[in-house]
């Protein structure tokens, strides 16, 4: 078993890790052993995919909205 110590985190990095440690049932220290183990096993985005995707999905929508139309959406969504 490995151990490091952390300097210098900021009390709200410390807070919130604190937050999602309960949120998630462990003690700090496991919660930052998930979110490290989490973060160096994460593989790249692969963005055109996602892009292939969503293209593919839209096409089989009935309804197309511009991109006018989906910003107006969203600004009416926030009032």
């Amino acid at each position: 078993m490995i151990t490091i110590t952390i300097k210098g985190l900021s009390r709200e990095a410390h807070l919130a890790l604190k937050k999602r440690a309960a949120t998630h049932g462990r003690s700090l220290n496991t919660e930052a052993i998930a979110v490290l183990e989490s973060s160096v096993r994460s593989q790249p985005v692969d963005v055109e995919g996602v892009l292939r995707r969503a293209r593919a999905a839209r096409s089989t929508m009935k309804f197309v909205a511009t991109d006018s139309e989906i910003s107006r959406f969203k600004r009416e969504g926030r009032r």
